[in-house]
């Protein structure tokens, strides 16, 4: 016969039985504020992984526009379409002389308060849990 003090880690996942036969106990139930920190840190990952893909969007619109990548092609053109929706207000903020200036600008400000605003809500939600 084998005893567990309180303080054996063994002793809460399985306990052997005065024949010698051991049996593992049955899990802990997570508590609520485990959920809640479990919740937040998923939801925290997935507004990362959102922002970190409109930035990465705005990004290589930009790098496309930059470099003059060809506009027929229907790769530039998806990011081309993507970018404009996701810059909406922004794509016309400043109007440099240049047209690449005016993209890198802009579309760069519009990726950047993405990116300041992603990181703002990421810090809030693991903060409130």
């Amino acid at each position: 016969m084998t005893e567990h003090r309180a303080d054996d880690p063994r002793a809460d996942s399985a306990r052997t039985t005065e024949t010698g036969t051991t049996r593992s106990l049955p899990r802990a139930r997570p508590t609520g504020a485990a959920v809640r920190r479990r919740t937040a840190s998923i939801a925290a990952a997935v507004i990362s992984a959102v922002t970190t893909v409109v930035v990465v969007i705005l990004a290589v619109h930009i790098a496309f526009v930059v470099f003059e990548a060809n506009t027929g092609n229907d790769i530039v053109a998806w990011f081309a379409d993507r970018a404009t929706d996701l810059a909406w207000q922004f794509t016309d903020v400043f109007q440099p002389d240049d047209p690449k200036a005016e993209v890198a600008v802009n579309y760069g400000l519009a990726a950047l308060v993405y990116l300041v605003i992603g990181r703002i809500l990421v810090a809030l939600v693991r903060r409130l849990c």
